[in-house]
């Protein structure tokens, strides 16, 4: 009688194993196998990171082998078993690979197709289409678009984490929670002992070193050591935690009616403003979004306060970017001066101050919670309710959606809530956050994701105008490893663009984001289908480099670029300046926040600047959806690729006050996980 031998193995998580029943039936072209007991109470199998062996022995030859279904009986309480993947050995010595890497949860059965990506186009037999149909109902009954907010990105369907399929919740929970975390930062950096202190100023700047000196580095040491100079604010525009926001300026707004007698002392090239602006030297941050934005009231006892300001910036003759003007309001008048680096030393350092904080507001809101932590949500539920497990653009995608779901709900459920985390500190928490967000997905577009047309779009795309932009020149260089990785990819299973038209699973999954994520919003540029494979090499390049570098451009910075409190004020505790030559240090520290609300600020930037445990980095991919060679050679290019970036980098990095390695392929994760 033919004889097949399964191998199972389990994951190395905490409590993968299982002691419960487990049962298999293979079934073939040619017929069903009887059901099999693998494992039952005690026999010590599926051990957490086991692989374990069995034979399985059949009347007759059941053909090809076409899927594979696993059950688990449960014996005496709820056992979760994480199932890696099961290689078959056939009778005539072939082995086949069925992955698998989730969760069998309850008293549930999966059933699994061997590991070979195909497109709904090369199914054949009913049996196969049956099962393809059948796993993309199940998931869409399981992950539900839901409104958490009117005028947001569409999330998943669930009020907490426990809520989650279980294939998409962290590992362990602990580990993601907010609130331990924080106060565990806040513990380990010596700054608890100040947090009963809500309400209470600092005495001067030095005296905000006895909450930093603990957690001193390379770089934000020297942000605290140099942050009132102008060329370190500059240089942030270009290489801190927000370099996403500074444009050339074409043309002086009418909003700021800044003229050539203010600046002419800054001025260094013996030109007019008017024609440092034509040969573009001139570069501008509007902070418009923040105008209107209400200021957090969840505190009776601090009043809080936000500010729209616009900054004009210069590049000087060593192509440095300086701060030329500082407009602390959107409508120009005699009660919103012009701030000038000739105004009195305090002046212009408060108006640097509020253009840090405004800074640090549409940071935090916009360019990292929406434009990466939402946005990559709607990939990861799109993807899960329209692309099969065999589908290739599922294989190529599920690696860069590993727990953002997860840490998204989280976030809903303790960070971004109302009374959450975020209201402790920020100012535009209580409500001014989700107004933020509202505000921003008009400037949300399929083009602002692409990340050579979003650079070349703020004329920043010159490194001879602009040298020392390195979130760009290191951007460019993953974009384009990525963007390779993912050609090579679709031409081994599109052979041409009919292909692409013709996949209905690729135009559903595309659909699900114009219609659910971007709201069916025209104007977003969002495409509707795909007709190309340039067209769809593209779209994948956006989704992953959004899910990958994006993020970890704007997040893994926020340590070195925030932790000193007046270079990334998280609240102002007084309005902005209306009028000239009175400010004092004593009310710039008291602008500045409290004692309480500094040691959370610290907490969060510390821990969201952390990387998971056993994180899984750009081109690391150990669970092997693939199983062909070809897409396998076409991983081991693209991990080529990027230990070239992560080179050149580390050599351009040497000896540099101010390394830049946000985008070095090493650190960057492969999915939105923190």
């Amino acid at each position: 009688m033919p004889s097949y031998t399964v191998m199972v193995a389990t994951g190395s998580q905490w409590f993968a194993g299982t002691d419960d029943y487990v049962y298999l039936t293979l079934e073939g072209t040619a017929g069903c196998s009887e059901r099999h007991l693998l494992d039952k109470p005690f026999y010590n199998d599926f051990e957490r990171g086991a692989v374990d062996s069995y034979d399985v022995t059949v009347e007759e030859d059941l053909g090809e082998i076409q899927l594979i279904k696993i059950e688990k009986r449960k014996y005496w309480y709820q056992d979760d078993w994480y199932l890696k993947y099961m290689t078959v050995k056939t009778p005539v010595g072939d082995y086949l690979e069925f992955p698998c890497y989730r969760w069998i949860t309850d008293e549930k059965e999966i059933v699994l197709r061997d590991g070979r990506a195909k497109l709904p186009r090369d199914d054949k037999t009913q049996i196969l289409k049956q099962h393809r149909r059948k796993e993309l109902e199940t998931r869409q009954k399981t992950y539900r678009w839901k409104e958490w907010h009117p005028g947001f990105p569409l999330s998943i369907d669930a009020h907490s984490h426990s809520d989650l399929p279980r294939d998409i919740q962290f590992d362990n929970e602990k580990g993601v929670d907010f609130i331990l975390n924080y106060s565990k930062a806040m513990e380990n950096l010596y700054v608890n002992r100040f947090m009963h202190m809500f309400q209470s100023s600092w005495s001067d700047f030095a005296d905000f070193e006895r909450i930093f000196v603990r957690i001193s580095n390379t770089i934000s040491e020297y942000v605290m050591q140099h942050w009132k100079e102008d060329f370190m604010f500059g240089y942030q525009f270009l290489n801190g935690c927000n370099p996403v926001l500074i444009r050339r300026c074409t043309e002086i707004p009418k909003k700021l009616p800044v003229t050539m007698d203010m600046v002419e002392c800054s001025l260094e090239r013996n030109l007019t403003l008017e024609e440092e602006v034509k040969q573009g030297n001139i570069f501008i941050v509007d902070y418009e979004l923040l105008d209107g934005v209400d200021a957090n009231k969840t505190d009776p006892c601090t009043i809080q306060y936000l500010a729209a300001p616009i900054c004009l910036l210069y590049k000087n003759l060593e192509n440095k970017i300086v701060p030329i003007a500082i407009q602390l309001g959107q409508e120009p008048g005699p009660d919103n001066p012009i701030f000038l680096p000739s105004d009195a030393t305090y002046d212009w350092l408060l108006a640097k101050i509020w253009v840090r904080s405004s800074d640090f507001h549409i940071h935090q809101t916009v360019t990292h919670l929406l434009r990466t932590h939402l946005v990559s949500e709607v990939f990861s539920i799109a993807m899960f309710r329209q692309l099969p497990a065999v589908h290739p653009l599922f294989k190529l995608l599920v690696p860069h959606m590993r727990f953002t779901i997860a840490i998204n709900t989280k976030a809903r459920e303790q960070l971004i809530c109302e009374c959450g985390l975020f209201d402790k500190a920020n100012a535009t928490g209580g409500g001014g956050h989700v107004q933020m967000v509202q505000k921003a997905m008009k400037d949300l577009t399929y083009s602002s994701l692409c990340f050579p047309e979003e650079i070349k779009a703020k004329g920043m795309d010159s490194k001879e105008d602009v040298p020392y932009y390195y979130y760009r020149d290191d951007g460019i260089k993953v974009w384009e490893a990525i963007k390779s990785f993912a050609e090579d990819v679709i031409q081994i299973y599109y052979e041409s663009d009919e292909v692409v038209c013709e996949d209905v699973e690729l135009q559903a999954f595309v659909k699900d984001i114009y219609v659910y994520g971007m709201r069916g919003v025209k104007a977003s540029g969002f495409p509707k289908t795909i007709r190309t494979r340039e067209k769809l090499a593209e779209y994948l390049t956006v989704i992953i480099f959004t899910t990958s570098a994006q993020h970890a451009a704007v997040n893994f910075g926020q340590y070195d670029w925030c932790s000193w409190i007046p270079n990334a004020p998280p609240t102002m505790r007084r309005p902005p300046p209306t009028e000239k030559g009175t400010v004092t240090i004593e009310q710039i520290v008291e602008s500045l926040p409290d004692r309480g609300r500094s040691c959370w600020h610290l907490g969060a930037v510390w821990a969201l600047s952390q990387f998971q445990d056993n994180e899984l980095f750009l081109g690391m991919y150990p669970d092997e959806h693939f199983v062909e060679k070809p897409v396998k050679e076409a991983m081991a290019k693209f991990r080529k690729n990027l230990d070239e970036i992560v080179n050149a980098i580390a050599e351009r990095n040497k000896n540099k006050k101010l390394p830049y390695y946000y985008l070095s392929p090493d650190r960057i994760p492969n999915s939105v996980a923190v």
